[in-house]
């Protein structure tokens, strides 16, 4: 028996661990931690950090594993996607009964919120068909509440809706009528790009929450080549980038 726990660490900052996750982090007999390889290290040293601050004692046991590259060959993306899950979940799967060979209490640290776009919900739903597995979900604080907290602005207008989506579906299918504001996560290229600028405002903030963090705001027709710029320079400097934007049009 495994009891499997998802823990919400928010955006990189300690001090967004919820007296929840610091329970539950404690509670843990093993913690992995992924590790991305050389360059882009930072985030596992990061949930270092907060299992060295949060972890009363001892502690529990603290593993790190490499996680596999996606294969980004000619397949399909939802192939690709599916694939990758597969591979990580049997990593987890052998990390995790290598160092709990009679069972007990393992827990992921989480980026953001492990509800809101993320997969590692979908990896560990593989490994309930491996064993008998308890899954526990402990929210975080999400990026889209820090990028509007870095902007100092509501996600919506008064009474109007607002729309979650990729930059992957905002560059194919251009800006969805369900909503004047969006939200786009999870875009690698600067999508924003694909749409008309006239008339839209653009809140862009990357590292949100992190020390680190750095923002730009105003009309996208303005700031376009600044969030570029921008975006590709400190991408360089941390060999890694986690950012998000909101756009709304007026």
């Amino acid at each position: 028996m495994i009891e499997l726990s998802l823990i919400g660490i928010g955006t990189g900052n300690p001090q967004h661990m919820t007296l929840q996750a610091i329970e539950a982090l404690n509670a843990q007999d093993l913690i992995l931690i992924p590790n991305k390889g050389a360059g882009k290290d930072d985030l596992a040293g990061l949930r270092r950090e907060i299992c060295n601050r949060a972890i009363r004692g001892d502690g529990p046991k603290i593993v790190e594993f490499a996680l596999p590259v996606r294969d980004e060959a000619t397949k399909s993306y939802r192939k690709r996607v599916d694939d990758w899950h597969d591979a990580i979940a049997e990593i987890w799967w052998q990390t995790i009964t290598a160092n709990l060979p009679e069972g007990g209490k393992a827990g992921f640290l989480v980026w953001g919120d492990p509800s809101l776009y993320d997969s590692t919900m979908r990896i560990a739903e593989r490994l309930k068909k491996l064993a008998e597995i308890q899954l526990t979900v402990i929210p975080g604080i999400t990026s889209i509440q820090a990028l509007t907290a870095a902007h100092a602005i509501p996600v919506n207008e008064i009474g109007a809706p607002f729309t979650i989506t990729t930059g992957r579906q905002l560059r194919e299918n251009g800006w969805p009528d369900s909503a004047d504001t969006l939200v786009i996560m999870l875009d690698g290229e600067c999508s924003f790009q694909a749409i008309d600028p006239q008339g839209v405002e653009i809140f862009w903030t990357a590292y949100a929450g992190m020390e680190n963090q750095i923002s730009v705001a105003g009309p996208l027709a303005e700031v376009t080549d600044k969030i570029i710029a921008t975006r590709a320079e400190v991408r360089a400097a941390h060999g890694w980038i986690m950012d998000i934007y909101l756009l709304r049009r007026r």
